[in-house]
Parts: C-alpha cells; structure tokens; sequence
C-alpha cells in the first residue's frame, strides 16, 4: 500500500471505530498503534507508546488547558456572568431582538475569562434561555444563537483550542491567543448585525422592545463587573506586554479569579471544591483525545502518509485560495460527525504542512482553522454546542426549529471567514506587534 492509501485506510477505520461508540481519544490511540506496529516494527509502537503520552502529559505548555477552564467554571459558578448579562441587556434592550444581542456581547466578554466554548453555551442556557422564552422569543432561535455566541470562547483569548492548536502543531501559544481577539470582536459584531437584519426579516423571530432604560440605570451595574475586566487585563495584557508566559498567565487568572470570588464571598469551599472537580473531568478528557491525536499523527508521520499528501497537493499545483476553499469543505464535513477537539488534533497534523508549503500565512491559516471549528461546534446534527444547550436547557426546544435557526448563524461565520481573508491584518497585526 502507498503511504497515501495507508492514511485514508487509517482515517476510515477511526471514522468507523468512533461511528460504533469509542471515545474518539482511544479511537485514535487505538488506530495509531496498530498502524505503527503494522508499518514500522512493534518495538517502535511500544516505544511510542510509553514515552509519547508521559511527555505531552508533563508538558508545561498544556498547563494552561486546566487554568484557564478553573477560571471559567469560578467566575461562572460566583454569579458574576448574570451581572454581566443584566448590565449589557440595559444598553440593548431598546432594540427588536435585544436578548439575542444581549446573549452574544455577554458570551464574548465571558470568552475572555473562559477558555471552553461548551461552558459558554451551558451557562448562557441556563440565564438567557428562560428569559427569551418569556419574553417571547422563538425557543429554537434563542437556543441556537446561545450555542452560536459559545463559540466565540474558542477565539477569543483565553482559548482551550488556541492551546491545543500551538502543541499540535508547534506555533506559538502567545501569538496564537493574540490573533483571536480581533477576529472575535469582529465576529460578535457580525452576529450582533445580522441579528438586528434578521430579526426585521423573520418577525416571528423576536417580539418588539418593550423596556427602556436611563442613562444611571445603564451604568449602574458597572462596578459589578470588574472581575471580568481586571481577570482580562491580567491574563491578555499580560501575554501582549510580555510580563507572563501563557502557561504562567492561566495560573495567574485561576489563582486571581478564586481570590477574588472568595474574599467578595460569591461562592463558598464546597463550590470552589466542585469547580475543581469539573475542571479534573473536562481536562482529563481533553487531554486523552490530545495524546490520541498526537500518537495519531506519529503514526501518519511514520507511515510517509504527511510528507506524501504534502508532494501530491505542489505537484498537482494547488493555489492557495483552492487549498483554503478544499479546507472549508472538508470541516463543514467532518463538522457533522465530529467533535472540535478531534477534528483539530487529526487533521492538523498534515493540513498545516500543506498551508506552510502554499506560502499561506501561519497565523491566518490558524484563526481561520478556528472559526471553521466554531461552525463545527454548530453544525446539524451533531455540533457539540447545540447538544450542550439541549441538555441544559429545561425549556422545550423542538430539534427541527433548533437547526433551522442555526443556519444564519453558520452564514454569519462563513461572512465573517470571507472578510478574514479579505483583510488578514485583522488578524496578524495584533501578534505581529506584541512585545
């Protein structure tokens, strides 16, 4: 068999393993070291095996994944992301549509204190979901604007995938979480505009604006939210001023976030205790689909299956923007079946070569990589973010008005990847100019 024919065969049988209820992380480990036992000679699988995992295990760089979702799951369980709803919701709520809005400002400024897209969706479920539907939003439309503005924790720093994307695929983790803040902004303003388009549209949508408030109102809940602000600055501003390593700045936000829920006394040890449980469990799963992924791409390596794809794409003459085009189909693809985390740790490995090869810049290449898996997360009918908010939702959401109104949300994105690529300074000036 060609090394070629070898990959595909091996992204086929992993396709088939998870399609029969595999945890995709052992999927991959699985796949990976029956290949390199099959190719290469079993002393090299078992090699692989033993020192592979222990080293990304003991990485420091991954040691920002659990900081920053500790972070997350603080600031969310201490109430202050409902104070941060109500205080934005003040300055929209004279527009058609304004708890869409009021859903998808809020989630991108809690994307700068949580790194997990699903965390966005679950908590936003449970705050702004009732709300809606008592105010007679379509359910369906409010729940996939929910899941729609979770992704943006996935872009805009601090980012789980960010850090996941840098270990796969060697870049820089500083740079990385750069490049998404402008990318983010400009997305949630995209959002925000095509909702306020949409909603005049679609009038069965959103009713029409029925509260007003004043000018003190609206700045009253101001002092509420500096966590969020000072948790930012310290984190951010401390990657782009150069003060603290990434790794270091996700400890530092952790850290920061406890001391601050605890002396202002939102939450107590027993909630703090539980944080710290849940960000064991989700941290523990994401690292098993990283050494999955990475004993994965070790094996497609190996096997000459990298290198190949590699020759095969200059050889037939690929242009860049043919590439680009051939990657958003692929991910609208796999985005139906798979979740963000695998479909990143799988397919980076030989894609980002390939874009290296093509001249296309790094930094771009990657931002675009993570809007395409924010549509991913989005997807019918398997995007994790629209099971998240079905499952902690206790209204009634019917599945087939759910997908329907997702649709404009993947148009937004795809708009937003459109001028991306039209204006890539809105992307790599930020990283190009950190200190």
């Amino acid at each position: 068999m060609t090394p070629i024919l070898i990959g595909i065969t091996a992204m086929i049988v992993l396709l088939a393993i998870s399609a029969i209820g595999v945890p995709v992380g052992i999927a991959m480990g699985v796949v990976a070291l029956t290949g390199l036992w099959l190719v290469a000679e079993p002393s090299m699988a078992l090699i692989t095996l033993t020192t592979l995992p222990y080293a990304l295990a003991t990485s420091y760089t991954l040691v920002a994944v659990p900081m920053f979702i500790l972070m997350g799951m603080v600031i969310s369980s201490a109430g202050i992301v409902t104070d941060l709803y109500n205080f934005i919701h003040r300055w929209f709520s004279s527009l058609r549509g304004s708890l869409l809005m009021v859903t998808t400002v809020a989630s991108a400024a809690f994307g700068a204190v949580s790194g997990s897209s699903a965390v966005n969706a679950a908590v936003f479920t449970r705050i702004a979901l009732p709300e809606m539907v008592r105010h007679g939003y379509q359910a369906g439309v409010g729940a996939a604007a929910i899941g729609a503005a979770g992704t943006l924790a996935s872009l805009i720093p601090p980012s789980i995938t960010v850090v996941i994307y840098a270990v796969v695929t060697g870049q820089s983790i500083g740079r990385l979480l750069l490049a998404g803040l402008f990318p983010g902004i400009l997305t949630t303003v995209v959002y925000v505009v095509g909702i306020a388009v949409s909603v005049r549209l679609f009038k069965n949508w959103a009713p029409a604006p029925s509260a007003r408030y004043g000018w003190k109102e609206r700045f009253s809940g101001l002092r509420r939210l500096w966590p969020i602000l000072a948790l930012f600055i310290l984190v951010v501003g401390g990657i782009f001023m150069g003060w603290t390593p990434p790794s270091a700045a996700g400890g530092i936000g952790a850290t920061s976030a406890i001391l601050i829920v605890l002396l202002q006394r939102r939450i107590g040890l027993s909630t703090l205790w539980d944080c710290l449980n849940r960000t064991i469990e989700i941290s523990a799963v994401l690292f098993l689909i990283v050494v999955g992924g990475m004993l994965f791409s070790r094996f497609l390596t190996v096997a000459g299956f990298i290198p190949a794809i590699a020759e095969l794409v200059l050889q037939i003459g690929l242009t860049k923007h043919a590439f680009l085009l051939s990657v958003v189909v692929l991910f609208l693809f796999l985005g139906m079946f798979m979740d963000t985390i695998s479909m990143l740790v799988v397919t980076m490995p030989f894609l980002h070569p390939i874009a290296e090869s093509l001249g296309i810049n790094p930094i771009l290449f990657a931002v675009i990589i993570f809007k395409l898996l924010e549509i991913a997360a989005v997807s019918p009918p398997f995007g994790l973010n629209l099971f998240t908010v079905l499952a902690a939702s206790d209204e009634p959401i019917p599945t087939g008005e759910l997908y329907r109104g997702i649709i404009p949300f993947i148009v937004f994105d795809l708009i937003t990847i459109a001028l991306l690529l039209a204006f890539p300074a809105i992307t790599t000036w930020l990283p190009e100019h950190m200190m």
